[in-house]
C-alpha cells in the first residue's frame, strides 16, 4: 500500500525588511562653544561701557583677507548692531571684484550721544592671487599700516610700497594711529579652496604683526551658506560639524588658534536686525576689543 504521508506545503519566501538609515547628523548633540543667545543686551552694554586702559585711547582694528570675504559687510554689521537699525557705513560689492580701493578708517558714533565708541576699524583692499604680483611690496605696506605710518585715503599699489615722501605717509604716528588688533576675515565656504599665494600672504602679514606683538584673530563669514543647519537656525552655529572642520583646517593652515576664530552672520540681504545674528557679531567684537585692550596694557607697562 502506498504511503498516506502528506507533502509539506510550500512556504512563502521570507520578507525582506528594508530599514531606513538616516544620514549622519551635521550637528553635534551639544555646542562646542557657548553663546548666551538670550542676553544680547548685556553684550551690547559691555561694548557701550568699554573704556581702553588709558583715557583718550582708541583701539585700532585692521581687517584684511581675500577679496569678497565680507570685510566691508562686517563694518556695516557692527554699525547696525550698535545703532539698533540697518546701516550702510561703507559700500559693499556684490561680486568677487575688490570694491575697497583705499585705506580707510571707520569710527562709530554712539547712539543719541555726541561721542564715539573707543575703537575704529580700518578696511583695505582684499587679497587675491594675481592682484598682488609683488607680494613683498604689499606686505611692506601692511607693516607700515600696522605701525601707523599710513594715512586715510592711501591707495595700495602692488608695484611699489608707500614712500616716506608720499603725502599719505605719517612720519610720527601716535599710539592711536597704530594697529592694536589684526583681524583676518574669511569666507567660510572658501577655506578648502584658498589660493596658495593668499595663504602665504596671510602668513606673511601675521608674521609682521607678531614681530610687533599685535594680537591676531579671524572672523568666518557667510556661515549660512556653509552649513544648511546654520541656515535653518543660526543657533546651530557652534554645533555645526562642517563649521568646526573648516575652522580647524584654517587654524592649521595659518596658525591662528581655534579660540581666536569667530563666526558671524553679516547683514547683507536683511532689512531688519536679528537678536541671534547680533549676538554673534557682539561676541566677535567684544573678543576683538578685549584683545586690543590687553595689547594696549602690555604697551603701557
Amino acid at each position: 500500500m502506498g504511503s498516506n504521508s502528506s507533502q509539506p506545503e510550500p512556504q512563502p519566501p521570507p520578507q525582506v525588511v528594508h530599514r531606513f538609515t538616516p544620514p549622519p547628523s551635521l550637528c553635534f548633540d551639544e555646542p562646542w562653544r557657548r553663546i548666551d543667545w538670550g542676553d544680547k543686551q548685556s553684550a551690547l552694554q559691555y561694548v557701550k561701557d568699554y573704556n581702553p586702559p588709558t583715557e583718550g585711547q582708541q583701539i585700532r582694528i585692521l581687517l584684511h583677507g581675500p577679496v569678497g570675504a565680507g570685510k566691508s559687510s562686517f563694518i556695516n554689521s557692527v554699525q547696525s548692531v550698535l545703532q539698533g537699525r540697518m546701516c550702510i557705513k561703507t559700500l559693499v560689492s556684490t561680486s568677487q571684484s575688490c570694491f575697497t580701493k583705499r585705506y580707510m578708517t571707520y569710527e562709530f558714533e554712539k547712539k543719541s550721544l555726541d561721542s564715539f565708541y573707543p575703537f575704529v576699524i580700518n578696511d583695505m583692499m582684499g587679497l587675491k592671487d594675481g592682484s598682488f604680483r609683488n607680494q613683498r611690496v604689499h606686505v611692506k605696506d601692511i607693516k607700515r599700516a600696522l605701525k601707523g605710518h599710513i594715512l586715510d585715503g592711501y591707495r595700495f599699489n602692488p608695484e611699489s610700497k608707500l614712500s616716506k615722501e608720499d603725502p599719505y605717509y605719517n612720519p610720527s604716528p601716535g599710539v592711536n594711529d597704530k594697529v592694536h588688533v589684526l583681524v583676518s576675515v574669511i569666507d567660510a565656504n572658501t577655506v578648502s579652496q584658498l589660493e596658495d599665494k593668499v595663504v602665504k600672504a596671510i602668513w606673511a602679514i601675521r608674521e609682521e604683526a607678531s614681530e610687533l606683538g599685535i594680537p591676531q584673530v579671524a572672523i568666518f563669514t557667510k556661515i549660512d551658506e556653509l552649513c544648511p543647519e546654520i541656515q535653518k537656525d543660526v543657533r546651530n552655529v557652534y554645533k555645526s560639524k562642517i563649521l568646526k572642520k573648516a575652522m580647524q583646517r584654517f587654524s592649521e593652515e595659518v596658525g591662528i588658534p581655534m579660540n581666536c576664530i569667530f563666526a558671524v552672520w553679516n547683514y547683507h540681504e536683511d532689512i531688519s536686525l536679528s537678536n541671534d545674528n547680533d549676538a554673534l557679531i557682539l561676541s566677535a567684537l567684544t573678543s576683538i576689543m578685549n584683545a586690543g585692550g590687553d595689547f594696549l596694557n602690555t604697551v603701557r607697562e
